[in-house]
């Protein structure tokens, strides 16, 4: 028998996304962002709160990285969250990590974490019940140590965090336990 548990955020797991875009002066920002997830073939929707200085910048350079945080990374990842860059004007630098300029887009590419996608930005959502960003993906690009034998990224090897919103652990994936568009294909008879 199911319990009624009231309102909750049980969409489970959430991905870990790390949010890079540059400001006016060309500093950078990052950000963690539970709340987003590919919405087209090459579009990314990010729910970001206004006041957020990611998202000023974001307005502002027209362009923004995403990062797949995975578990060698979680410290820093978790730190993108709790620190905010509108109070802490080094938060970038006090982690230490390494940022080049997208050859592709006006932001950041976070060097430490694996797989990192370039966005241009697109449009800012904001209605009386939404407010975020959506950008097109222009290219991905991702190390070689997390790719499987026909270049592409292999779930497995990036070690990839995931938010959990209802008691706000981090897990990462754990065995593949079937394959898409074939697991249900016995129904289809």
């Amino acid at each position: 028998m199911k319990k009624d548990l009231g309102i909750q955020q049980a969409v489970f797991p959430m991905p870990v996304l790390i949010v890079a875009a540059y400001d006016e002066n060309g500093k950078v920002n990052a950000m963690n962002v539970a709340w987003g997830q590919i919405c087209g073939s090459d579009r990314i929707y990010l729910c970001i709160g206004k006041g957020k200085k990611t998202l000023s910048n974001i307005l502002v350079s027209k362009a923004f990285t995403v990062a797949l945080a995975d578990r060698p990374h979680m410290e820093v990842a978790d730190f993108f969250g709790i620190a905010s860059g509108n109070k802490m004007d080094d938060k970038f630098e006090r982690t230490g990590y390494t940022a080049v300029k997208s050859d592709k887009v006006n932001a950041p590419v976070i060097e430490e974490f694996p797989v990192v996608m370039e966005c241009e930005f697109l449009e800012e959502l904001d209605t009386e019940h939404i407010h975020g960003v959506v950008g097109r993906i222009v290219n991905v690009k991702a190390e070689e140590s997390v790719l499987n034998e026909d270049g592409k990224i292999d779930v497995l090897k990036l070690n990839a965090l995931m938010f959990d919103n209802s008691c706000h652990g981090y897990y990462s994936v754990g065995e593949k336990e079937g394959q898409a568009w074939s697991a249900g294909m016995d129904l289809m008879k």
